[in-house]
């Protein structure tokens, strides 16, 4: 086989090139053929655990859930390169599913010729196994201070001479000058590759935009070929998706209030997307203790995944949050910390190899369990299955315990870290012990049965968590692939979507 290549894509980030990339594999496998999703670079601290050569690794989220929009097995050849960062300066760079130190040493331009003959082969080999590939672009194509060692748009798309849909988020404002000026600064054997304009977001009587779309073809030969309604409940995770939800939390006052701390280097935020679809729930990302003690107060409080625990750790200190954090576990309030979130909840976070290069190889953490995390050198990343234990806890009415509901309730989700968390021995023998919650040290539980801490990513994508947590039965995303579908279907002109593959 070799594929037929489709390429999204963008104006700006967050423009909807994950997103239409997503609704484009369900669509396409729908019709029988055999498809691959592709994005040669990615930089998020979203990821999730895929097939790699000789077992598994990591790769990002959004090519993650393409692959299964594409009815295929999630593989880390699908994004060879993903960059997580960990500081405003530096990112951990993930080399077909693995951590390469030396290259995440290395300047931002020296990578680029060392990546990208792997990611060259990567989409040679993808190409040769399938029917059509979906190929995600990063940002703008028209960086043009960064073209010169550019390895994710024009260069990916001229290497398989792909057809490309340009998508501008029209809510934004400008959307016919950023079409245009991406158009324009392209040369021209790349303009030669853009088949498609798409309006993306768009509000309002689809009428009003003549003739805008006519004049801009007839300065560039491109037609516009969709105008894509805003849908904000389409419920796929978003690369950007929290910007969205805290703008939705702020308008649809709940019975609930879920409040999730968003230090700078969250990770795996994705993984609350079925909150932000529940009814009752007013899912809200707090930035500052003055947030937080708006919320009258929070009847939940999430610690998520970090990048860099001990600095998410050090900045919530600085935002004066860490306080009113432990007030709200101390007064009965829920607690659930999520890997580096349950790290912070312990007593102490140890760094003996400088794998967060942590000063003087240790920091306190929130003093909530007790517990110490220890970083090794190794990185675990796996698939994880495992039933929550049955525990005893104090009988208080006064205090939040939801935890208690997932008792006996099996489980999936995967697993990225270096911690190893244990009970603080010096605690233990004085009787402060917390419950394991998990078998394997994946979850503890504190001995009031409010706070809740585990390793385990994807708890809320268990249906039977949240039928047990909320009463309420999600839509399986096998059913957002294809609602999605629908919806290009609908939108896109006719004709338009089969001729890009013919």
């Amino acid at each position: 086989m070799t594929a037929r290549c489709i390429m999204v894509l963008g104006t700006t980030s967050g423009a909807g090139k994950s997103w239409l990339a997503t609704a484009l594999c369900r669509y396409y496998a729908r019709q029988g053929l055999k498809v691959a999703p592709f994005k040669a670079q990615n930089m998020s601290n979203n990821a999730r655990v895929a097939r790699c050569a000789g077992g598994v690794g990591e790769m990002g989220s959004a090519q993650y859930f393409q692959a299964l929009a594409a009815k295929a097995e999630p593989d880390v050849r699908m994004n060879p390169v993903l960059l997580k960062p960990e500081r405003d300066t530096h990112s951990q760079v993930v080399l077909m599913g693995q951590v390469n130190q030396a290259l995440s040493n290395l300047p931002w331009r020296d990578r680029s010729a060392q990546v990208w003959p792997v990611i060259a082969q990567a989409l040679d080999e993808l190409r040769g196994e399938n029917d059509v590939l979906v190929i995600e672009g990063a940002g703008s194509p028209a960086e043009i201070n960064l073209s010169s060692s550019d390895i994710v748009n024009m260069r990916v798309a001229l290497h398989c001479q792909a057809a490309c849909l340009l998508v501008t988020d029209i809510d934004r404002g400008g959307s016919f000058a950023h079409l245009y000026g991406t158009w324009a600064l392209l040369p021209a054997p790349e303009r030669g590759l853009i088949k498609g304009f798409v309006l993306n977001k768009f509000r309002g009587d689809a009428a009003l935009l003549a003739p805008a779309p006519q004049m801009l073809q007839d300065l560039t030969t491109i037609p516009t070929v969709a105008t894509l309604p805003m849908w904000r409940n389409h419920g796929l995770p978003e690369e950007d998706g929290m910007l969205d939800w805290r703008r939705a939390a702020g308008r649809t006052p709940g019975v609930k209030t879920v409040a999730i701390i968003t230090y700078p280097r969250i990770s795996n935020l994705d993984e609350f997307q079925p909150l932000a679809s529940v009814p009752g729930i007013r899912l809200v990302w707090v930035h500052s203790s003055a947030q937080l003690a708006g919320l009258e107060p929070a009847d939940w409080i999430i610690l998520p995944g970090s990048k860099h625990t001990s600095g998410d750790l050090a900045w919530l200190r600085a935002q004066a949050l860490d306080a009113p954090i432990c007030q709200h576990a101390r007064q009965g309030g829920a607690v659930l910390g999520i890997c580096g979130g349950l790290q912070m909840l312990g007593e102490a976070l140890i760094d003996p190899h400088a794998v967060e290069a942590i000063a003087l190889g240790n920091a306190p953490g929130l003093g909530i369990l007790p517990l110490v995390t220890v970083f090794a050198e190794a990185k675990t990343v796996r698939h994880t299955r495992a039933r929550f234990l049955p525990v005893c806890v104090q009988a208080d009415t006064t205090l939040c315990q939801p935890w208690l509901a997932l008792q006996g309730i099996d489980v999936q989700g995967y697993e990225i870290r270096h911690g190893q968390t244990q009970q603080h021995q010096g605690l233990a023998n004085a009787g402060d012990l917390a419950q394991p919650a998990l078998p394997l040290a994946l979850g503890w539980l504190n001995d009031r049965g409010n706070v809740l801490g585990v390793y385990l990513h994807g708890l809320f994508e268990n249906p039977a968590v949240m039928a047990a947590l909320f009463g309420v039965q999600t839509a399986s995303l096998d059913t957002v692939f294809e609602g999605l579908a629908d919806f290009i279907t609908r939108h896109f002109d006719d004709g338009v979507l089969d001729s890009l593959i013919r």
